[in-house]
């Protein structure tokens, strides 16, 4: 037995993958575990108030969360489609559980507690329908508080109202739910599946999502020549869809790969020559443009993993829905990366419809990202 345990169930049967999980749970962590996480798909989806029951009783689990997704992770395996339970638990040090809501057409957020040590962690899992997570990313940046935040947006549903959260006793089909780990008892990190083109320019028109000039040129003009110096495999690459990098800490005086924010480039305007992207841009910013890499992307998330230090006993995996199949050749690329670089790891996870995590100083949202929240 260990600080940290994950178990995993494809039964078709939701009593039976619930029983088989518990049983596992109770044979590989000790007794009085601060907190268990459950990702339940498919069928299992209806499952998370039982399991959190079992979990208190027969574990002496203190606090649950629990999502339901379109796929799992459990140690190595990646579960993509079908029914499918991954429970994880550990004993992280004591945490805080929260719930957040909107008010205001979901420009306020509501349960964020006043008083946060500095230093901690919020492990949060949202309906990507109902609750905001960038409005409260920025609300968290302008009050200055000093909280990292990662996790993952719920990926079952389909149209608002058909996730489900979890949090302790109470279940909910909106908002956010999450708890705040203590200072020191994890980190994040955060692989984009993205990698630069071409170079770095300032953004000198702009506003809302458009992008006018670039460098005091118009966006489409610095855009084209980017597109014709690529190689064909990049070019390739580029036509299946072009991402937009933000620059996440401009006081850098060169960016690299894992330097910036990716947002989908989702259009342009020939008359104008501007273009259209994922994203509230600001003038002044530095964007590059970026391919949707594979093999670019498997390389940093390795390296990314492998600075970790000291070893890591846990691991909670939050990979998106495009990444798996969609994107690798090989199957359960991601979280056999976590199993690889670290062999004893209890690993468990979700596939997300939106993944969290910190790009330099800044909590952001992501997309084709693999974000896992590292436990010693």
């Amino acid at each position: 037995m260990g600080p940290f345990a994950a178990a995993h169930s494809e039964h078709p049967v939701t009593i039976d993958a619930a029983t088989q999980v518990l049983a596992d749970l109770g044979e590989r962590i000790e007794p009085g575990a601060d907190l268990a996480v459950v990702f339940a798909a498919g069928i299992h989806r209806t499952c998370l108030l039982d399991l959190r029951s079992g979990l208190t009783e027969l574990l002496d689990v203190s606090h649950v969360l629990g999502v339901s997704v379109s796929g799992v992770v459990s140690g190595g395996r990646e579960v993509e489609t079908g029914a499918a339970l991954s429970v994880w638990a550990g004993h992280t040090g004591e945490v805080r559980p929260v719930r957040l809501e909107t008010i205001d057409s979901g420009r306020t957020i509501l349960g964020l507690p006043a008083s946060i040590e500095p230093g901690s962690v919020l492990l949060l899992l949202a309906d990507p329908f109902s609750f905001p997570v960038e409005t409260l990313l920025d609300a968290i940046d302008t009050e200055g508080l000093d909280l990292g935040v990662a996790g993952g947006l719920a990926s079952a549903g389909r149209s608002p109202g058909e996730n489900e959260l979890l949090l302790d006793s109470s279940l909910h089909t909106d908002g956010a739910v999450g708890v705040i780990l203590p200072p020191g008892s994890a980190r994040t990190v955060v692989s984009q599946g993205c990698r630069p083109i071409g170079q770095p320019w300032v953004i000198t028109d702009g506003s809302g999502q458009m992008i006018r000039q670039l460098g005091g040129r118009s966006a489409l003009s610095r855009l084209q020549p980017t597109i014709d110096g690529l190689t064909p495999e990049d070019r390739a690459l580029a036509a299946r869809g072009l991402h937009v990098g933000i620059v996440a800490n401009e006081q850098v005086e060169t960016f690299a790969q894992g330097d910036f924010l990716i947002r989908s480039l989702l259009g342009a305007d020939r008359s104008s020559e501007a273009i259209a992207v994922g994203a509230q841009i600001e003038v002044g910013q530095i964007v590059q443009f970026h391919v949707r890499d594979a093999e670019s992307a498997s390389q940093d998330l390795y390296e990314r993993l492998t600075e970790v230090e000291p070893e890591v006993a846990g691991s909670l995996l939050f990979t998106c829905t495009g990444r798996g199949t969609n994107m690798f050749r090989d199957d359960h690329h991601d979280a056999r990366a976590i199993t690889e670089v670290f062999p004893d790891v209890a690993n468990a996870g979700m596939f997300c419809a939106g993944e969290i995590g910190p790009v330099g100083s800044r909590n952001a949202v992501h997309g084709f990202t693999a974000t896992a929240l590292l436990f010693g």
